[in-house]
């Protein structure tokens, strides 16, 4: 898989965001984008999976653009400024739901990711409920559970204890040892440099180096 992000730009309204950014990310590799609130990162992550159109330019997978046919890149699970699940039943009940959709993977796979990022415990415990950190290691487990081509994860460590910061980080690696193609963001350069095999800085919707 091989994403390429050619001279895109986006504007809301009168006001740019990003400016012709060109970037190429392969499969295989980790890639960090290092950029304060209001950099464009996000915004340049939803323009990768599908969420918003460019105002210029194409993000094309292996060479195809598919916001001309007005369909989402296959195999990429993301989450972007934080995750979003039904809040009145448990964190199990909203996984099962989610993998309910391609019938992918099995309960047992579920409770293995649970297990684990110290979840088991809580499981049935109502989504509304979880703690800022556990629900950000729930919207992890989402990504992560099906085993994607390509990953992107949006300042994934928020509110994540040290402890499972090292779980996910392991996890990662595997993940780019059987060739997937992963995007981490994070405001902190130190909390993913020695994760990521290229990192990017943006400043003011560009890339700064």
């Amino acid at each position: 898989m091989k994403i390429e992000v050619k001279n895109v730009s986006k504007s809301f309204a009168k006001k740019k965001v990003l400016e012709r950014i060109n970037l190429t990310f392969e499969n295989g590799q980790i890639y960090g984008l290092i950029g304060h609130n209001g950099s464009g990162k996000s915004v340049l992550l939803k323009i990768i999976c599908g969420f918003f159109k460019p105002t210029e330019g194409a993000v094309l997978f292996d060479g195809h653009d598919y916001s001309n046919d007005k369909e989402f890149p296959p195999s990429l699970r993301a989450i972007i400024e934080g995750p979003s699940f039904i809040p009145n039943i448990s964190g199990f009940e909203n996984l099962q739901l989610l993998a309910e959709i391609q019938n992918k993977i099995t309960d047992e796979t579920i409770l293995n990711y649970l297990e684990k990022m110290g979840m088991l415990d809580i499981k049935d415990q109502k989504y509304s409920e979880y703690s800022l950190g556990t629900k950000q290691k729930l919207g992890i487990i989402s990504v992560l559970m099906e085993n994607p081509q390509v990953i992107i994860l949006d300042e994934p460590f928020n509110g994540i204890e040290e402890k499972t910061k090292q779980v996910i980080i392991h996890e990662l690696l595997s993940l780019k040892q059987q060739n997937v193609l992963i995007i981490v963001t994070s405001h902190i350069k130190e909390e993913i440099s020695s994760l990521c095999d290229v990192t990017y800085v943006m400043e003011n919707g560009q890339v700064a180096e």
